[in-house]
């Protein structure tokens, strides 16, 4: 694994990590900023050809 796709899956992982907890913390401003974070994150991995989804059930 290259440097930049651990950076981009770090990225998704930390953006699921901070939706998780804003979503805890009932904070809808800080859920839409976070959402947009991960929405971003995600494109980005996905125009890199990565499979964020199967990262994800392989980090469930």
């Amino acid at each position: 694994m290259n440097e930049v796709t651990e950076a981009l899956l770090a990225r998704v992982h930390a953006a699921r990590a901070g939706l998780a907890a804003a979503v805890a913390a009932d904070d809808a401003y800080a859920v839409a900023v976070a959402q947009d974070e991960l929405d971003d994150a995600v494109r980005l991995a996905r125009r890199h050809g990565l499979d964020v989804e199967a990262t994800e059930a392989d980090e469930g």
